[in-house]
């Protein structure tokens, strides 16, 4: 198995040994049957990896930047960098 393939069912197989149950039905068999989803989820079709960075990186865009906002916070907040050894020091 690796990062960017699917489990085989070898390698389901090898998995569910290794914890000791034969199928994944007997792995979840300890969940009651209404907590169970009981349907393939409802989930759209797959993309090619540069479709999904296009669509990251357009809802990542959506966002609000705290630096270009105005912070009304108050009580002593304001923008400021605290550099992250400061932590580890104190």
């Amino acid at each position: 198995m690796t990062r960017y393939t699917s489990a085989t069912p070898d390698d389901r197989r090898e998995m569910l040994d290794a914890i000791g149950v034969s199928s994944v039905d007997e792995l979840f068999e300890q969940i009651p049957e209404p907590l169970r989803l009981g349907r393939p989820l409802a989930l759209p079709p797959g993309m090619p990896e540069a479709e999904v960075y296009e669509r990251l990186t357009a809802l990542a865009g959506r966002n609000a930047s705290a630096e270009e906002q105005v912070c009304f916070v108050g009580a002593g907040m304001y923008d400021h960098y605290v550099p992250a050894i400061v932590d580890a020091i104190t």
